[in-house]
């Protein structure tokens, strides 16, 4: 194919004026139909008073696994009238071992020092927790009471939660993670075009979207943590 050649300088003023086209239009309106949806059969909210934001995800997904570190870090500036809750989609049986492992860390009050740990396990350490004498070795290493938490993985009311979770995706029309329901009703995914940066401004968007329906305030969200200085 015949390419035209660009003067450099013209050049390195379109990237200029190219990449300032994108971020002005990064910050403008969610387009519904394009950027978000909302859900024909909405979900239960399950956080009470607070807008609600579920993030389903699987701890064997890449792109899950790629987007947890900037997730955490957005959770911690969440305003106090909502709240983030993960929900471990479980569309095939080969999924329903991690989504077990979460249910069994949130059972143990475990799963705040533990949830970013198993997504390494599985990611950079190449361990296969689905394997379950495995896992409870993997358990033990990590200070956790190994007879307990097997009881628990194993038990009926494990599996009731896994099942719950895999029917509230399929009736959300999930149909791969990580995906993004806000307040039971709206549901967005970097697989809809977006970009990491812009699914979380879509996201904020549908969280005050949801307030205003609820017919709440706009709220501010928490500023970043200021660095600790250091001892001397």
């Amino acid at each position: 194919m015949m390419r035209l050649r660009m003067p450099r300088i013209l050049f390195s003023l379109f990237a200029v004026l190219l990449m300032a086209g994108q971020a002005l239009a990064s910050f403008g309106p969610a387009e519904e139909g394009k950027e978000f949806k909302r859900l024909t059969n909405p979900l239960t909210v399950e956080t009470g008073k607070k807008i609600e934001v579920v993030e389903f995800f699987w701890y064997r997904c890449p792109h899950c696994n790629q987007l947890e570190p900037a997730l955490k870090a957005w959770a911690k500036k969440l305003p106090a009238d909502v709240k983030l809750r993960p929900v471990p989609a479980a569309f095939r049986e080969d999924w329903m071992p991690a989504a077990r492992i979460y249910y069994s860390l949130l059972e143990m009050g475990a799963l705040e020092k533990l949830h970013g740990k198993v997504f390494d396990a599985y990611h950079k350490e190449n361990i296969n927790l689905n394997d379950e004498a495995t896992l409870m070795g993997w358990v033990k290493k990590q200070g956790l009471d190994q007879e307990k938490f097997q009881s628990i993985y194993r038990s009926f009311g494990t599996q009731t939660q896994v099942m719950k979770g895999a029917q509230a995706a399929r009736q959300a029309g999930i149909d791969g993670v990580p995906a993004i329901i806000v307040d039971g009703k709206y549901y967005t995914a970097i697989s809809m075009a977006l970009s990491e940066e812009r699914l979380f401004e879509v996201v904020n968007q549908l969280i005050e979207r949801a307030r205003k329906e609820r017919g709440g305030k706009s709220a501010a969200r928490k500023p970043a943590a200021k660095p600790v200085a250091a001892a001397k």
